[in-house]
């Protein structure tokens, strides 16, 4: 089959750009370890150490929404500081809060 004139696509010249940054110069995050935690009326503040920092809202979570703002104070890290936990021996929330689960999108059910 012979191709009409007004068939025939034109070439078009692609640009090329020189590359400023190799990709062995970003840093992509490997893991996720709490370096600090913060709350305000609204959100739990989260900073990790490799520098990402990490802002929730509470009402999010039900358990730290509802209480009051000194206890959601009484958490403590698991041992590789993935996980903030609250000990109900410890305070009046019986939760925990994995940093991992609020890193990625999860679809809903």
């Amino acid at each position: 089959m012979a191709l009409k004139p007004e068939q025939i696509e034109e070439k078009t010249e692609v640009k090329r750009y020189k590359i400023q940054h190799p990709i062995s110069a970003y840093t992509f995050p490997v893991e996720a370890r709490i370096q600090k935690v913060q709350f305000s009326n609204t959100h739990i503040c989260v900073e990790l150490a490799d520098g990402r920092a990490l802002s929730i809202p509470l009402q999010w979570i039900p358990t730290l929404y509802q209480a009051p703002p000194e206890e959601r104070k009484k958490y403590k890290l698991n041992n590789d500081r993935t996980a903030l936990i609250w000990d109900p021996d410890q305070c009046t929330i019986n939760d925990e809060l994995r940093i991992e689960d609020y890193l990625v999108t999860h679809s809903k059910p």
